[in-house]
């Protein structure tokens, strides 16, 4: 969500490559949404043992590792992203020693663990911001207070400006004990922390510390663009923000897109909040040693901010700041050239020494094979595991789960709570955050419980790990092989060379030097293609399927002729040169 957290960050990483890329080099990570993933105490409610139990079915699939949704202290307004206190776990998600039980798990599986941080705001009920409220001395800056302004007309006290939230309404709430508005970017009862003062700025650092000391590798750090708001000193008010000015894409007055957000978003200060955590992951591995800490940085901003958050070319930021480029721009109506056009943006934009990295789908999305089309499913994964760098799957989209029809009586997520019954689907972030679907057994396998946070998709007994681990072909099987074949060296190291045929039609190679040289072959489309790849690549006259859609007419291992290769509507196909 664009909140900002401390998440786990499971590592997962390949038993015997080299320590310097074992887990980070061109990982492949899996985000778990741990309220969703496996209960192991029958409250209906997804928790920290749950991961633990499931952990060696990961490491199984091949994930280099993994990264949880925030499973902090909470009052579960915004179910973890509220967080009322950093140093603690919510009871729903187990105990401290649960976590503690769960830290070794990842090291004998020859892999890594780190959080979610969510740095922009506490819960109200924080102790923080309870002292705030009582102008404790300590505490009265933590947050961003304002005292309104007066209504010249009816000489009320009014909110400081015209600020939203991003879950909709004023971002301005007043408090009564304080006599002050305080600002909340997200729900009410998520006061934004001010950046401004230093003492807020130390401890949030402090929480980097105690985590990175309890043993986590990372934190995947959310929502970062929220983190600063314009300076007060250099207002004697803070300013409205102008109007978008689009009554097409956002008629509501009362929706986060009616204004730019040009004082309390992407502020120079942010990025170079982000260069100060790398700092302190950075120098805490120097002073403890061991290998790598990462952060992964969430931020739904401008492509030239995203190529920031890497670095400055002086100081470093996140190892993996998160490609929402690729994710916002790509959809189901995408021509095979803005696929392209979008892969090439990003690798030709990157600094030197850094990775790419590729984000299809997350917790606040739609699923991938609701976005782009069940029968698209092998082929979006497909393109994520053959791309250079980093690859970054939402758990369940493995299996080609799909959204789930969540009724307005059992809706849960506040921006669709805030809505109504007419427009709340599609503000809403639940219908991708159903059960994981285990077994075929009661509640897909995912609890003991008569009752689940969110209802279990209707098809879990047809599309679920356990059937697909089972079958000689299936989402999962495919998903298997592409996370065994991005260790070959030309996936790893190797180029790559892409191109659009036509509106349909994405190919592209992979090689390293004195490697083999693979092939994949995207069509988009409905409609059957008949290629001469020879005119691209140098394939020969014969290559190998090494995996391909469930829909091809093809299975791995078939031997086909480049020159006149038959390209299923719809199906992706990794190819490698028969020598």
């Amino acid at each position: 969500m664009r909140t900002q957290s401390v998440v786990v960050f499971l590592v997962l990483a390949a038993v015997g490559l080299a320590r310097a890329t074992e887990w980070w080099e061109s990982g492949n990570y899996y985000q778990i949404y741990p309220r969703s993933f496996r209960d192991s105490d029958g409250d209906g409610i997804g928790d920290l043992n749950g991961v633990t139990e499931k952990l060696q079915y990961l490491k199984d699939i091949g994930f280099t590792g993994t990264w949880l949704s925030p499973i902090f202290k909470s009052p579960m307004v915004d179910f973890g992203y509220d967080i009322s206190d950093f140093y603690q776990i919510h009871p729903d998600n187990g105990t401290m020693e649960d976590f503690e039980r769960l830290m070794p798990r990842p090291r004998r599986l020859a892999s890594r663990s780190s959080w979610t941080f969510v740095p922009n705001h506490s819960s109200d009920q924080s102790e923080w911001f309870k002292k705030s409220v009582d102008s404790d001395p300590q505490y009265k800056d933590y947050y961003i207070w304002h005292d309104g302004k007066i209504n010249e007309e009816t000489g009320e006290r009014e909110p400081p400006s015209n600020w939203g939230s991003e879950f909709r309404y004023s971002a301005w709430e007043w408090n009564d004990v304080r006599q002050q508005y305080y600002l909340h970017q997200f729900a009410v009862q998520q006061p934004d922390l001010n950046y401004r003062n230093p003492v807020v700025v130390e401890e949030m650092k402090n929480i980097i510390r105690f985590w990175l000391a309890k043993g986590v590798s990372g934190f995947r750090i959310d929502a970062v663009p929220y983190l600063f708001e314009v300076d007060l000193d250099r207002y004697n008010q803070y300013p409205d923000e102008p109007l978008t000015n689009d009554a097409e894409a956002c008629p509501d007055p009362d929706d986060h897109c009616y204004t730019q957000h040009i004082y309390t978003q992407d502020l120079p200060e942010t990025i170079d909040m982000v260069y100060q955590w790398r700092e302190v992951v950075d120098t805490f591995q120097a002073e403890h040693g061991g290998d790598k800490r990462l952060l992964l940085t969430e931020a739904y901003t401008s492509f030239e901010n995203m190529m920031l958050y890497y670095g400055n070319g002086v100081r470093n930021g996140s190892h993996i700041p998160f490609n929402f480029d690729f994710l916002s721009n790509v959809n189901n109506a995408s021509t095979a050239g803005t696929y392209v056009t979008h892969i090439k943006k990003w690798m030709d934009a990157m600094p030197e020494g850094v990775y790419a990295n590729w984000v299809l789908g997350n917790h606040d999305n739609k699923r991938v094979a609701s976005r782009f089309g069940v029968q698209r499913t092998d082929l979006i994964n497909i393109l994520l595991q053959t791309l250079p760098g980093h690859a970054i799957t939402y758990n369940g989209e493995e299996l080609g789960m799909t959204d789930v029809w969540i009724s307005w009586e059992d809706t849960v997520d506040p921006p669709a709570c805030n809505s109504d019954p007419e427009h709340y689907y599609d503000r809403s972030r639940d219908p991708a955050r159903t059960p994981y679907q285990w077994d075929a057994s009661s509640k897909a396998g995912f609890t003991s419980a008569d009752h689940t946070w969110l209802p279990v998709s209707d098809d879990y007994k047809t599309k679920n790990a356990l059937q697909q681990l089972r079958a000689p072909r299936s989402h999962l099987q495919i998903f298997n092989k592409l996370l065994r074949v991005r260790k070959e060296p030309s996936f790893r190291q190797g180029d790559l060379n892409i191109e659009a045929i036509d509106d349909d039609v994405i190919i592209y190679s992979r090689q390293k030097s004195d490697s083999d040289l693979y092939v994949i072959v995207l069509n988009l489309s409905g409609t059957a293609k008949t290629i001469d790849i020879t005119k691209y690549f140098k394939l020969g006259s014969q290559a190998e399927v090494i995996t391909t859609s469930l829909n091809s007419q093809h299975i791995d291992g078939d031997v086909v002729n480049p020159s006149a290769f038959v390209a299923n509507p719809y199906v992706g196909t990794v190819l490698v040169a028969v020598n």
